[in-house]
């Protein structure tokens, strides 16, 4: 080779002695081979003064010199073993410092080449010596690492099989031993060196050196399991390892390390075996040697010795994912993952989720409404991709974005400019859209037969006006409405509840001169706009029921939360009911109920049971509720309990759009796939939002781990396991399960209840299985039951298992809701956040590949919190979020009716009817002109338009409360809303899928399918409402009045605060590589002013969650649509968290109804400064009012570009949170750098996660 010239860095002198020793070995490079003895010296030299001058050492290896060529030629140039053993001591002195920069200059510079040619020459010595090759091996393993190609070199070279070689000769020798596995360390990290290694004997010869407890040559040890552990992440190697019988081997050892390690010195070895274990685990036939090695109790009982030691940690973690991989994948207790029921669609679509369904093959029952399928020909719930290789070979970070993770975060923003520019015209002829003229009314009426004078002078709320609403005929019920009475206690139950006297009688009225004042409720149109001042003015709205009993508002008491309370629990109704055979007058006039105020209570007299639609029912044995069916049968004890008196709060005096008999009325005229026959307490008595903060749930460190813990004890202690089935709707005949009564009660059978099963594991951990969207075979998140026959001072665990979504704010500090009917008679009608303990984790069922869309190895997750019940026999009710039922949103319509003034414009329109015959409602809101002038008349018909819609996903209640609040603040008497109402027409559709919230989906309209990906193309037979609503905006462009604002309200289940998506074409090119010119770019950036303004006054919203990016998934969704086809540039999506916020005034709260209905008002405020933004009308009594809502405190929000908001916004935790059967591993060596770099970057987690299935 050419012989490198001594160079020299500057200011290092060239006549130093280390520098003049290799200027002379450089001189003898060419003839070193004869001046063997004169290189032995120079180079001992060399070395001498290298360990005794740490310059010398830096000199050699200084910026510029070329002393590590030099010494790197004469290595290769000798054949001298002692020259090689003092220039191999001469680099391991100089690789041992520098933090790896020399290792670095080594490799770059050939030297790993150069010790592989060192290593074969060696070897072909007979016998080679020995401490040569433990000298190379030493240097070897420690150049090793930081060369990305040493183990393809080492195959291509043959210094693999020199290696192996020598580990065979000398198993004996743990001096040269040591370092040969070192190095085979490294080796095996490449995958091929892995397989190739395996065919070579090596997985045996190292379980050769494994050894039971000893204090000897741990070291050696541990270096081995490593080599094992990284060898057996092959295949092909773990399943030698399993085929060996190796398994109970590594079982033993673990076992005979943890018994015998008593100080825990030697973690790091019994790691490892958890590692090799935990690869060899990784195929199927390595699991089913795991479990019939008995290692489930083997790692079972040594992990639960190991958790009191915190520093155990990594051990437990490893152990537990060992096990959960191991646990037997088990199918759902399901006949069918399809709903328990069944809607025959008018036809059946050839492609899309609800076709995919009806394909499988039909169901057992043949009953269109109703199916148990308890004969399904297909069994979807589990097929053979549940349980091969490669579905279960799944890696240390695996989740359910994986597949997305291999793609580029930008992979799923639109590329095509055609598409990002909008579109030319609505696309349908205008006689086909003249149809929906009639939803105008308001663009062309003339007022002319309207007498302003009157209406003005006028000062109670006006229910004749000619602009009333169009209201859908009332609808028989398909059954008897029951409602909640005290017969809906269990009847075997003992109650002891406040005002329930054992004797039936009505007690005497008392005498009183006048009525109690009831509690005006917070007024959302005078609500504080400021994120950093709290103002809150009261008004009075007058109340007015369906009987036209006006209550009197009068002046709010003191707001503390006590007095609140206090106050509530004496506004009683006082419920009689007395049995009379089961039967009532239609009419509710004639069913004796009387109102009769007294300071005390308000006391109402109704027979029991109150059936709407004069049939009797039977309550069914348990469950805490009445149900219309022929199970169960009833005794003396049910006689007695019609007997009961039963007090109530009167919460229609707090809530002025709530009345509990109007809601009942509106129930008679919804229409359910179940036909449903019950009233749940919560939507009858109402929610009265609590006055205390509910901060996010503090996480337990280790909870996961137990909760995971108590699963595989099933396994482990299956004697212990119950497995009772207490509540089935899959039999249909008789759904609650009668037992002795040491069971909970469980009930779904309501207006957007969702428990398909509940299963008793133990005596009070239950199993709770969600039924999956009506024509679909998932989307199982929403729930909504009831709950009696409880104990007090006993913790219940409920686990909903069939959980599909890979992340979750449970684990965040989100926490269910529960409404207490005892709490709610007691005063505190109210939905709270509850629960503790609470985690979500991948768990042990199975998910199809028909559940799973097509992917194989899929499985489900769990959602467990744990719950201490505060009374005895209490009805308690739990849901995923505060519930918002269809009959609600139609008595809340029909009470904002009677809170119109003459000066509003308002109108009700039945826009179409579901799938389910259910209508969907239209609002028109506005102001009413001034005079039938006609310049007034004109600048009425040309106020721009703002298009609202709301809860197109059933499972979003939050969108339906942030809506309530908008609607009550545009129907307030403020001047805010006064001029609201003067600047724009309003268009809104409060509900898109009225069917999917009845029935108690969570994504889905009957069709199966999600309406929100129906915009480009919605069927009129299957998708009606998103078709006419998005025909009333066609019909807007045709005439030149698309809505200046379009806004989708929205529930986002996986972030927190309140945010916006909206469109940007610049914004979007910015995030992709898509090269654009600058007229591609032209773009008004109007389309930021809303979400600006609503971060500037809105204490919930965060501007920098917020999105204009678009997306393909996203270009059939209703903001995408009505963008490019409509031309509205503020088309927004508004996305409410179900979570809490992390920044602004309620950071580390949990987010309420009031906080929701507040964001509603706060839009609608936004709206009034976008008007003087957009200088539609510039009125001076509206900047006044602007400057008073921005105010000089207010926050300024930074005017750079948005980033694009895909990824997790979550902080890290002490503990891993896992979403994958290999949760909490923590181990930071090679296998798991993945997962290292995620729980340290908590912004990498799954950027594109969920995409469809959680925002919009």
């Amino acid at each position: 080779m050419n012989r490198p010239k001594m160079a020299t860095e500057k200011g290092v002198p060239s006549n130093s002695r280390v520098m003049m020793l290799l200027g002379q070995l450089e001189r003898m490079n060419g003839d070193i081979v004869r001046q063997a003895e004169t290189a032995r010296q120079v180079t001992a030299k060399i070395l001498h003064l290298i360990q005794t001058q740490e310059k010398s050492g830096k000199e050699v290896m200084s910026k510029g010199s070329s002393g590590m060529e030099v010494i790197l030629a004469s290595l290769e140039s000798t054949r001298d073993v002692q020259t090689i053993l003092n220039i191999l001591s001469i680099l391991t002195e100089l690789l041992t410092v520098g933090r790896g920069r020399r290792v670095g200059v080594f490799v770059s510079k050939g030297g790993t080449g150069i010790l592989f040619h060192t290593l074969l020459s060696a070897s072909k010595e007979m016998p080679p010596s020995e401490e040569l090759m433990l000298q190379l091996h030493s240097l070897l393993a420690k150049v090793g690492p930081k060369d990305r190609k040493f183990g393809v070199a080492a195959r291509l070279s043959g210094a693999l099989n020199v290696t192996v070689n020598l580990i065979k000769q000398n198993l004996q020798n743990p001096k040269l031993l040591l370092p040969c596995l070192q190095v085979l360390r490294v080796y095996s990290t490449n995958s091929v060196n892995a397989i190739s290694l395996g065919k070579n004997g090596v997985v045996e010869l190292l379980f050769k050196v494994l050894a039971p407890y000893s204090k000897k040559n741990t070291s050696l040890l541990k270096v081995a399991l490593d080599a094992l552990g990284a060898l057996l992440k092959s295949k092909t190697n773990a399943r030698r390892a399993a085929d060996g019988g190796y398994v109970p081997i590594l079982l033993a050892l673990y076992a005979d390390w943890h018994r015998n390690d008593a100080r825990h010195r030697h973690m790091l070895i019994r790691k490892g075996l958890l590692v090799c274990l935990r690869n060899i685990t990784n195929i199927k036939l390595g699991r089913k040697a795991f479990v019939e090695a008995d290692g489930m109790r083997v790692l079972y009982n040594s992990s639960t010795e190991c958790l009191p030691v915190r520093t155990l940690d990594p051990l437990v973690n490893t152990s537990s994912l060992i096990m959960r991989k191991c646990f037997p994948k088990n199918r759902l207790p399901l006949p069918t993952i399809k709903s328990a029921f069944v809607f025959q669609l008018p036809h059946v679509p050839g492609t899309g989720p609800a076709g995919r369904t009806y394909s499988q093959g039909p169901g057992g029952r043949t009953d269109p409404q109703r199916c148990s399928k308890t004969s399904q020909k297909v069994d979807d719930v589990v097929d053979e991709s549940d349980d091969n290789d490669e579905a279960d070979t799944e890696n240390d970070t695996e989740n359910e974005e994986d597949e997305k993770d291999q793609q580029s975060p930008n992979d799923d923003i639109e590329t095509d400019l055609n598409k990002l520019h909008p579109r030319k015209g609505p696309g349908r002829p205008y006689e086909e859209l003249r149809v929906y003229e009639r939803f105008f009314v308001e663009l062309s009426e003339d007022f002319q037969g309207f007498n302003f004078e009157s209406s003005k002078s006028s000062s109670n709320t006006s229910l004749s006006s000619p602009f009333s609403s169009s209201v859908a005929p009332v609808r028989s019920p398909p059954r008897p409405i029951i409602v909640p009475t005290a017969q809906a206690f269990s009847p075997k139950h003992t109650l002891s509840l406040p005002g329930l006297p054992k004797d039936p009688q009505l007690p005497p009225p008392a005498s009183a001169s006048s009525p109690p004042a009831p509690l005006t409720p917070l007024q959302l149109d005078n609500i504080h706009v400021s994120k950093d001042q709290e103002k809150t003015e009261d008004s009075h709205i007058p109340t007015t029921d369906r009987r036209d009993r006006t209550l009197s508002p009068l002046g709010r008491p003191p707001t503390e939360a006590q007095t609140i309370e206090k106050d509530l629990a004496h506004v009683l109704e006082r419920v009689s009911l007395d049995a009379l055979d089961g039967v009532l007058p239609l009419d509710a006039d004639e069913a004796h109920i009387g109102v009769k105020q007294d300071d005390v209570s308000v006391t109402r007299q109704i027979q029991s049971p109150l059936l709407l639609g004069g049939l009797s029912a039977r309550r069914s044995g348990g469950g805490g509720s009445n149900w219309s069916s022929d199970c169960g049968s009833e005794g003396p004890e049910d006689e007695a309990a019609e007997g009961a008196v039963l007090e109530v709060p009167d919460t229609a005096l707090l809530l002025p759009l709530h009345d509990p008999d109007l809601y009942v009325e509106m129930v008679k005229g919804t229409l359910s796939v179940p036909q449903y026959a019950e009233v749940a307490y919560p939507d009858y008595f109402g929610h009265v939002a609590p006055t205390f903060r509910e901060p996010l749930l503090e996480r337990v460190y280790g909870v996961q781990r137990a909760k995971i813990f108590q699963d595989i004890e099933r396994l482990i202690h299956p004697n212990d396991i119950l497995d009772k089935v207490v509540y089935d709707l899959d039999i249909p005949s008789c759904p609650v399960i009668e037992d002795d009564g040491e069971s909970l009660k469980f009930n779904s059978q309501f207006e957007s209840g969702n428990l398909r099963k509940a299963v008793q594991v133990r005596k009070f951990e239950y199993d709770l299985v969600l039924n999956s969207d009506i024509n679909s075979n998932h989307y199982h998140q929403w729930f909504y039951f009831e709950v009696s026959g409880m104990k007090v001072g006993t913790t219940y665990r409920f686990n909903i298992i069939n959980c599909e979504k890979s992340n979750s704010q449970f684990n965040y500090g989100m926490q269910a809701l529960m409404y207490s009917v005892q709490e709610a008679i007691s005063g505190s009608p109210r939905w709270v956040r509850t629960g503790t303990d609470i985690c979500y984790y991948k768990n042990h069922f199975a998910r199809s590949s028909i559940a799973a869309g097509g992917l194989k190895g899929k499985s489900y997750y769990t959602l467990t919190f744990s719950i201490n019940f505060k009374h005895k026999d209490d009805v308690c009710y739990f849901a995923y979020h505060y519930p918002y039922t269809y009959s609600t949103l139609k008595m809340h319509l029909s009470k904002l009716e009677a809170l119109r003034t003459p000066q509003i414009y308002l109108r009700q329109d039945v826009l179409c009817e579901t799938l389910g015959g259910n209508g969907c409602p239209l609002l028109t809101i506005t102001a009413m002109p001034e005079s039938n002038s006609n310049d007034h008349i004109c600048q009425f018909r040309n106020r721009p338009l703002i298009f609202l819609s709301a809860r197109v996903h059933p499972g979003e209640t939050n969108a339906s409360w942030v809506m309530k609040g908008t609607l009550e603040f545009l129907m307030g008497s403020s001047p805010l809303a006064n001029s609201l109402r003067e600047s724009y027409i309003f268009k809104i559709v409060p509900m898109l899928n009225p069917d999917g919230v009845i029935n108690g989906n969570h994504r889905c309209s009957l069709s199966g399918e999600d309406l929100n990906r129906q915009w480009q193309s919605p069927n009129l037979e299957l998708h009606p409402t998103i078709y006419h609503t998005k025909s009333l905006l066609q019909y807007l462009a045709h005439i030149q009045r698309a809505p200046l604002v379009f806004c989708d309200y929205h529930g986002h289940s996986r972030k927190k605060n309140v945010f916006m998506y909206g469109c940007s074409v610049k914004e979007t090119v910015w995030q992709s590589n898509i090269s654009a010119t600058s007229s591609d770019l032209q773009e008004d950036l109007a389309y930021r002013a809303l979400p600006k303004i609503l971060s500037q006054i809105a204490p919930a919203f965060s501007m920098a969650s917020c999105s204009f990016v678009v997306e393909r998934s996203k270009e059939s969704t209703a903001r995408v649509v009505v963008w490019r086809e409509i031309g509205v540039q503020r088309s927004y999506t508004m996305e409410s968290t179900l979570c809490g916020c992390d920044q602004g005034k309620y950071k580390g709260l949990q987010i309420g109804t009031r906080e929701l209905e507040e964001m509603g008002a706060q839009f609608c405020v936004a709206l009034l400064r976008l008007k003087r933004l957009t200088g539609l009308r510039n009125h001076q009594h509206l900047l006044d009012l602007e400057s008073d809502i921005i105010g000089s405190q207010a926050k300024v929000v930074s005017s750079c570009p948005t980033t694009y908001v895909l990824d997790e916004d979550e902080p890290s935790f002490l503990e891993a949170i896992d979403y994958s059967a290999e949760s909490n591993d923590e181990d930071l060596e090679a296998e798991n750098e993945r997962a290292a770099e995620v729980r340290e970057h908590p912004d990498l987690l799954e950027q594109l996660s969920d995409s469809d299935n959680h925002r919009e």
